[in-house]
């Protein structure tokens, strides 16, 4: 992995990949491509998905999407189920599409599915689902496979309540489905892969400020406007920040307190994309902003 301060050659045939954590200007590279080179801007973020979310998730703007046409950004209502596996349905038909795709976002399993293949695990009945949020995260990994465990971060419930439905569901662990993977939608080699890598000094401090931004640019009206609605176990609301500001809205926390929770942990975040992406992303061209 080298770290590159120029772009690599954009092949006029290829889809292009951008990954990074949060906060690195992903978002302002893939315009930029896309205003030199061309193509549509496809959103590979799972939170970005949500309707009832622009500022709060970091959504490009509406400046930014009159610039180059911008695909799978808050086209779903909040309580939508939304996962790798519905993010892959949603892309491709994109991808046999007439337009170059532009691919950009922060959720690294997106990518890792879309190049190297997802399993075709069934879906999960409702029931299983509702069972695993009633039980604490120590429960779910006592009951999960510890081989399927040995692949995931443990201290990602949302990864482990995963595995621990999936084992319930079909019997198997999520580990055997993972290693019965069928092709890729889009080999790597077919695209442009680019990670953006930002150093942790310099992240930490576009996180902060960029959280400063939000709450003056309507974050909180915005989760205000979500508060009756507001089911934690829900997709959505897992948006970094959400929980802290609505913390703020119906437990009285400070909104100092709830700002400062909410960049801790958006740098926490940040810090298991980095971790991801240098496992998973070695042979990416890295670059830097």
């Amino acid at each position: 992995m080298r770290v590159m301060n120029d772009l690599p050659i954009i092949r006029p045939d290829a889809t292009i990949l951008i990954a990074g954590a949060t906060a690195s200007g992903k978002s302002a590279l893939a315009l930029r491509i896309a205003e030199q080179y061309g193509g549509v801007i496809v959103n590979a973020d799972a939170s970005q998905v949500f309707d009832c979310w622009r500022v709060v998730t970091a959504r490009p703007s509406v400046i930014d999407e009159k610039r180059a046409p911008h695909l799978l950004y808050g086209h779903l209502p909040y309580d939508s189920p939304y996962s790798t596996g519905h993010w892959l349905r949603e892309l491709t038909p994109l991808l046999n599409g007439p337009d170059r795709l532009i691919i950009v976002g922060g959720t690294g399993l997106n990518f890792t599915a879309l190049t190297k293949g997802l399993a075709d695990i069934p879906l999960v009945p409702n029931q299983i689902r509702e069972d695993g949020n009633t039980l604490a995260l120590s429960e779910l990994i006592v009951q999960t496979d510890p081989a399927t465990l040995a692949r995931i971060d443990t201290n990602n419930r949302a990864r482990v309540q995963r595995a621990w439905e999936v084992e319930r569901a079909t019997g198997r662990p999520l580990h055997d489905w993972q290693d019965n993977t069928g092709p890729p939608l889009l080999p790597l080699d077919e695209t442009v892969p680019i990670v953006v890598d930002v150093p942790k000094p310099t992240l930490d401090t576009r996180i902060a400020q960029r959280f400063d931004i939000m709450i003056e640019e309507g974050a909180l009206d915005e989760v205000k406007k979500m508060q009756s609605m507001y089911d934690p176990r829900l997709p959505a609301f897992k948006a970094i920040g959400v929980p802290d500001l609505m913390d703020h809205l119906t437990i009285g926390t400070s909104l100092e307190v709830a700002c400062k929770s909410a960049v801790t942990a958006t740098r926490q975040f940040a810090k298991r994309q980095r971790t991801w992406m240098r496992s998973k992303m070695q042979d990416w061209h890295w670059v830097s902003t």
